[in-house]
């Protein structure tokens, strides 16, 4: 198991630490464990019930508080039959429960004992409980206008809460400047580790659709890691003969920071950093995204699409999930929003459905 750079193609030696390349080009995984049938951990709920699928090396042990294995749910939106994915039944109540589970649980391993992270505040807040967890003392940064909520929850299990002035990319240049001194970045943003986390969703949803593929689904799109999870968790199931397409993957922004979407609108393959707009949808509020070329190709490779919604849609959308007993946070209503104006109107069935991936509780964000 090595690390390989996306920019120049150097291989390195698997570093948990290491988040990025001595020429500042993103990281992947080659050489690392994948999906196999035999491999499941029949009777374990959680992410490790697929431990032999990720990467962490033999010696390091599983940090777990019980994420994975959410609720797969009917429901009916702008009249199709689809399913919900719980995301925000995760143990701090957000999907970042995974890729923090197994980035703490590999950074413990290599005899790390403090870390530090930037977040608007749902990695913050999984970083921190998982840091807890396994004993490392924890440093969040998060933009000063970050939901209260979130930043209590992050401070309550512990952690050390900074928060910076400005927008979301002042935070990371905050975080930055503490890692150029010898701090360990446990980042959600880049790190390699945090999408193989991710790709336990794309495993869940083929044994509860009943081991098929989804037909399509719709997520939302920040930094990306959880796309780029899917991405990489239905290719394995692919490779070993498992499903026999891949769902379409539709990545959804808000409207008023949606750099990808600009990029796939145009064509593009690269993605160009633009200004950073306010929107309710503060988990997706990242202006410059590390993985935006690996996100669209990941899209295109999946025959899917790149959606952007304004404001008035999103809150309309959060509303109505609630009134349907789904209370989550605005970021997390992005794909509702989204399912009316997509290209086309895909209708659901049983065997290959729609998912919608409710990432974050509504408990994290204040009401609206």
């Amino acid at each position: 198991m090595r690390l390989r750079c996306h920019r120049c193609r150097c291989d390195v030696p698997f570093d948990a630490t290491q988040y990025h390349c001595s020429c500042g080009g993103t990281l992947e995984i080659v050489g690392g464990p994948t999906f196999e049938l035999t491999g499941v951990r029949e009777g374990v709920h959680t992410l490790w019930r697929y431990r032999d699928a990720l990467p962490l090396p033999g010696s390091a042990a599983p940090v777990t508080l019980g994420e994975g294995w959410t609720p797969l749910v009917d429901a009916e939106w702008a009249g199709c039959p689809v399913k919900l994915k719980l995301e925000s039944l995760n143990p701090t109540g957000s999907f970042k429960d995974r890729g923090a589970a197994l980035l703490v649980a590999a950074l413990r391993g290599s005899g790390v004992h403090q870390v530090v992270e930037d977040s608007s505040g749902n990695a913050g807040a999984a970083l921190s409980a998982y840091a807890a967890r396994a004993g490392l003392r924890a440093t969040v940064y998060v933009p000063a206008h970050a939901s209260s909520a979130k930043q209590a929850q992050i401070g309550v299990y512990g952690a050390e809460v900074v928060a910076v002035p400005g927008n979301r990319s002042d935070t990371a240049d905050a975080v930055l400047a503490e890692v150029e001194k010898g701090a360990v970045y446990a980042t959600h943003a880049r790190s390699p580790l945090y999408a193989h986390g991710m790709k336990t969703v794309a495993f869940e949803l083929w044994e509860q659709c009943g081991w098929r593929a989804p037909s399509r689904v719709i997520l939302p799109v920040g930094h990306g890691g959880l796309l780029l999870g899917l991405d990489m968790g239905f290719g394995e199931l692919l490779a070993g003969g498992l499903i026999d397409r891949r769902p379409r993957l539709v990545g959804v922004q808000a409207e008023a920071c949606a750099p990808m979407v600009r990029a796939w609108e145009q064509d593009e393959t690269r993605v160009e950093p633009v200004n950073e707009g306010e929107t309710v949808a503060g988990g997706v509020r990242i202006a410059d995204p590390p993985w935006g070329m690996q996100v669209l190709a990941a899209v295109r490779r999946s025959g899917g699409e790149m959606a952007a919604v304004p404001d008035d849609r999103i809150l309309a959308a959060h509303k109505a999930l609630a009134e349907r007993g789904f209370y989550v946070e605005p970021t997390s209503a992005l794909p509702a929003a989204a399912l009316e104006a997509l290209s086309d109107a895909e209708t659901a069935d049983a065997a290959s459905p729609t998912v919608l991936v409710l990432t974050g509780s509504g408990l994290k964000s204040p009401p609206f």
